[in-house]
């Protein structure tokens, strides 16, 4: 949450770049994203991140977070990351609440009976 926090605070500015996400890789590791907000629907933090991941040779995340600018805090993932983060890291935890009430939870249990792709692919059954 300290990383995903010093990066909303010190890397937003304005209007295209408004979250911060962090993510604790298996090894230890933590990486670190910001949005690209477009009107036409950019990338959320976490999904950046995803990719920033990816470039690191992080592909075993662990945890993740979500962190508003201007001391927003914690922010849980939107939809389409709940259908996302899944794909990727079936097992990743994430951190969401507010003040005392902050917690990690699975990002299976944030979007129960979902659709994995995984499951749905030829030659996998």
């Amino acid at each position: 949450m300290r990383a995903a926090a010093h990066v909303a605070r010190t890397r937003c500015r304005g209007d295209n770049h408004t979250m911060a996400a962090a993510a604790r890789a298996r090894d230890g590791r933590i990486v670190t994203a910001v949005n690209a907000y477009h009107f036409t629907g950019g990338p959320c933090a976490e999904l950046v991140l995803v990719g920033a991941a990816a470039a690191r040779g992080a592909y075993d995340l662990d945890t993740i977070v979500a962190v508003g600018d201007r001391d927003r805090g914690v922010v849980p993932p939107c939809g389409r990351c709940r259908q996302v983060l899944p794909d990727y890291f079936p097992a990743l935890k994430v951190v969401v609440g507010a003040d005392d009430r902050i917690r990690t939870v699975l990002i299976t249990d944030l979007l129960p009976e979902s659709y994995v792709r995984a499951d749905h692919q030829l030659g996998t059954g």
